[in-house]
């Protein structure tokens, strides 16, 4: 009970700084740190065993340094070639045609509100491939966001709406979906194919239901009216039509999705792909085509270095985040925090639902007050195999419902990126729009704990 104590005592510190906007990685670095030491000096376990150094006060860092190995040369590269290759898509406009042209058909229907129900299922359908929420809501601001102004939706419903758009971070080229597969123990085409995608289809159907009938009550609520207007939106918002590339630039951003699907134990299981030789292959041919369409060998061979910079930036912002959470992570275990909880719950008769609630809860209220959906996620997720072991369950039982939870929450706060684009662009306040996103977001965490339950 000690060591839960002094658990406590940290966690409060470390959320009390990241509160304060403290950067996260050296914050929970050190709160890692500090467990780890209290470990020591109250001698509750030795920290790594055989791969220790021989001096228990650097097997600290040591740490630290076999995590980065493991993380930069696993998931980490994943990580990595996944930005690299957004980064790109974004550079040669492919990302941009994908959207205009998958939101087109949404121009012929008349009816307002469900329009914008069925943009958020196309949105959601849109981050598989286009995984930064921010870039994906930028791009929806210039492409749906005159569409729906335009058939009479307040600009305040079409934020909201737009900005919930990437929510749920599905698909292979998202980190938090690669970081639960590890977890998992599943090759993330599975963990897509059998989990993410049961769960979402219930998930994606209350958020849109929720979004039809909340923007249309606070609209009226609010007096907004509904009456056609002219395109004149379109010109308030970034990006022009002189740079798009032709429209067979749309299948560049399917290629990577394709071929981890195509290659994997779902259908052709006697090639293997994985995501970073997918992503590769997906830049060669996306190279093939630029030097087509410019035919100008030096700046398309130069270009390659938009995808080595969108590496370097993942590595800087996602890697050392999930080294930092695993860090702290380790603290936790090391100091018997989790055995602790764990115990506490089974003789309190928590069983494995009620340990996924509160592990779920966690991460919502993090993610709501960090304004991010990785670094909660990140700091939690490699605690989930070592409870669900103990409970007898399968660890994506609980990893499904944390990682669906991280980026749920997140579009309720103010202060994450995606929100803060969007609601610049559309020159309203962040705190209106996420009055807006709270309903169909607080439905969409109960649908997933449902879903989850349920399924699995």
């Amino acid at each position: 009970m000690f060591a839960l104590l002094l658990a406590l005592l940290v966690t409060v510190f470390v959320a009390y700084m990241i509160i304060k906007k403290y950067k996260p990685q050296p914050v929970l670095m050190l709160g890692g740190l500090v467990l780890m030491a209290l470990t020591i000096l109250l001698g509750s376990g030795d920290l790594l065993g055989e791969k220790s150094t021989g001096f228990v006060w650097f097997d600290l860092f040591e740490f630290i340094k076999n995590t980065f190995s493991h993380r930069a040369a696993g998931l980490g590269l994943i990580i990595m070639s996944v930005g690299g290759f957004a980064r790109y898509m974004d550079h040669i406009g492919a990302s941009k045609v994908l959207v205009k042209l998958a939101v087109k058909p949404l121009q012929k229907l008349r009816a307002p509100y469900l329009v914008l129900a069925l943009g958020y299922i196309l949105g959601q359908f849109l981050n598989i491939f286009i995984p930064s929420a921010s870039g994906l809501g930028v791009l929806l601001m210039v492409t749906m966001f005159p569409i729906l102004v335009n058939l009479g939706v307040s600009r305040l419903a079409a934020t909201a709406l737009i900005g919930t758009t990437a929510c749920l971070d599905l698909g292979p080229a998202s980190g938090n979906s690669n970081l639960a597969a590890r977890h998992a123990g599943l090759d993330v085409a599975v963990y897509f194919a059998e989990y993410q995608i049961p769960a979402a289809i219930a998930v994606v159907i209350t958020i849109a239901v929720l979004h039809y009938f909340v923007q249309k009550w606070l609209d009226q609520k609010a007096g907004h009216v509904v009456t056609k207007k002219d395109m004149t939106e379109q010109s308030t918002t970034p990006g022009g039509e002189g740079d798009t590339p032709p429209a067979v630039y749309l299948i560049l951003p399917l290629i990577p999705l394709v071929l981890i699907l195509v290659f994997s134990k779902l259908l052709v299981s006697a090639i293997k792909m994985n995501v970073i030789t997918a992503m590769l292959i997906g830049i060669f041919i996306s190279m093939i085509f630029e030097l087509i369409r410019k035919k100008d060998a030096r700046a398309v061979l130069a270009s390659i270095q938009v995808f080595f910079d969108g590496m370097g930036s993942q590595f800087a912002k996602v890697i050392t985040l999930i080294v930092a959470g695993e860090t702290f992570a380790m603290g936790l275990k090391s100091i018997g925090a989790i055995d602790a909880i764990i115990n506490l719950a089974q003789g309190s008769g928590f069983g494995v639902a009620l340990m996924t609630i509160v592990m779920t809860g966690i991460i919502a209220v993090t993610a709501v007050i960090m304004g991010s959906g990785n670094a909660p996620f990140f700091s939690f997720a490699a605690l989930a195999p070592d409870v669900t072991a103990k409970m007898g369950v399968p660890a994506v039982s609980m990893l499904l419902p944390m990682q669906f939870a991280s980026g749920i929450a997140r579009t309720v706060s103010p202060i994450t990126a995606v929100i803060i684009a969007v609601s610049g662009i559309a020159g309203v306040s962040t705190v209106d729009v996420v009055k807006r996103t709270a309903i169909p977001m607080a439905g969409a965490l109960i649908a997933t704990v449902l879903v989850n339950f349920i399924l699995f």
